[in-house]
C-alpha cells in the first residue's frame, strides 16, 4: 500500500476524471491510471467503471472512499502531532527543496539568516519538483523553493500560495576547459562534429527549460548519458565526458577558476528564477521573521 494510491483514488473520485485529476497530482495520466489499478489490485476489486463519463465509483469504490478518506486524514494528524511533539521549545521552519537550490543556495542563505536569528531552526527536505510540491499543498512544509521559467507551465496553483522571486539564475551549456581545448567543441560553429551531450530527463524540469532553448536550432550533439540530477550530471561533465546546461550557481567557482568554460553563445543560455512559495497565514513568528528575510 502507498500512500499516494489513497489520495489518487481521492481525488479521482472528487474530480471524476482521469486526466484533470493526473494534472492535480502532478504526474502524468498513465501513471495515475497505474497507481489507480494498484490500488484495486490492493483492494482486490474495481473501484472505478471506467466505461462511463464522467468515471463513476462502482459500488467497492463508493465503500472504500470514505475509509481512503479516514485513513489520509488520520495519518495527517498523527504525523502532525509527532512533528509538534518533537519541535521542543523551538519550532523548525520546514522547507521543501530542489536538490541543486539547496546545496548551492539555500545552505548558504540560512547561514545568513542564522546570524541575525540566532534561534532560528530549519529542518530542509531536498527532492524532486512533484515532491516537493506534494509536501507544500499538504501542509508538510512552510516553505518550497524550486525554479521558474516562462517556457514551463507552473506545477502547483500558484493562486493559492503567496511566492517571491529570490533571484535569477542562468543555464549555460558548458564543458570542462580542457575538453574544450582538446575538442574544439562549440554549439555555435556549423562545422562541428557531434558533441557528446549529458542531459536531463526529457520529462524534470530543467529538461524541459533545455528542449525549449535549443528550440529549432541547428544542434549538433549525441547524447551519450542522461540524469534527473544536477549534481550527477555534473560529476559527469567535470569528468570530461561531455557537455551540459548548468544553472549558473551550480558551477560559480568552477567557471571562476576557469575550470569550465562557455560552449555557446547568449543564443543557448536561458535566465531561471529561483521562486519561493508559502502559505504565510500557517506561519508562527519566527517563519514569519524568515518570509520577510527572503
Amino acid at each position: 500500500m502507498d500512500l499516494n494510491w489513497l489520495r489518487d483514488f481521492d481525488c479521482l473520485a472528487r474530480s471524476q476524471n482521469f486526466t484533470r485529476a493526473a494534472d492535480e497530482r502532478n504526474i502524468t495520466q498513465s501513471a495515475f491510471s497505474r497507481r489507480i489499478k494498484a490500488l484495486e489490485s490492493w483492494v482486490g476489486m474495481p473501484l472505478v467503471n471506467r466505461a462511463t463519463y464522467p468515471v463513476q465509483l462502482t459500488e467497492a469504490g463508493q465503500q472504500f472512499l470514505p475509509i481512503a478518506k479516514a485513513a489520509i486524514s488520520q495519518l495527517a494528524e498523527a504525523r502532525q502531532t509527532l512533528r509538534e511533539s518533537d519541535r521542543g521549545e523551538h519550532r523548525f521552519t520546514r522547507f521543501s527543496v530542489l536538490h541543486t537550490i539547496s546545496v548551492h543556495y539555500l545552505a548558504h542563505r540560512i547561514d545568513a539568516f542564522q546570524a541575525d536569528m540566532p534561534d532560528l531552526r530549519t529542518r530542509v527536505i531536498s527532492d524532486s519538483l512533484s515532491t516537493c510540491c506534494e509536501l507544500l499543498m499538504e501542509g508538510a512544509v512552510d516553505i518550497m523553493l524550486c525554479y521558474a521559467h516562462s517556457s514551463v507551465s507552473p506545477t502547483i496553483d500558484e493562486t493559492a500560495f503567496a511566492s517571491k522571486e529570490l533571484m535569477i539564475d542562468h543555464l549555460i551549456p558548458v564543458a570542462t576547459a580542457q575538453a574544450v581545448r582538446d575538442h574544439g567543441w562549440a554549439l555555435d560553429d556549423p562545422s562541428q562534429d557531434a558533441i557528446p551531450y549529458l542531459a536531463y530527463e526529457h520529462s524534470s524540469f530543467l529538461g524541459m527549460v533545455v528542449e525549449h532553448t535549443i528550440g529549432r536550432k541547428r544542434f549538433t550533439a549525441e547524447t551519450v548519458y542522461v540524469d534527473g540530477l544536477v549534481e550527477a550530471v555534473k560529476r559527469r561533465l567535470m569528468a570530461g565526458s561531455g557537455f551540459a546546461w548548468m544553472p549558473e550557481t551550480a558551477i560559480q567557482q568552477e567557471l571562476a577558476s576557469g575550470q569550465v568554460v562557455p560552449v555557446g553563445g547568449d543564443a543557448w543560455r536561458t535566465p531561471l528564477s529561483i521562486v519561493a512559495y508559502a502559505n504565510p497565514s500557517q506561519f508562527d513568528r519566527s517563519t514569519v521573521k524568515l518570509w520577510d528575510a527572503l
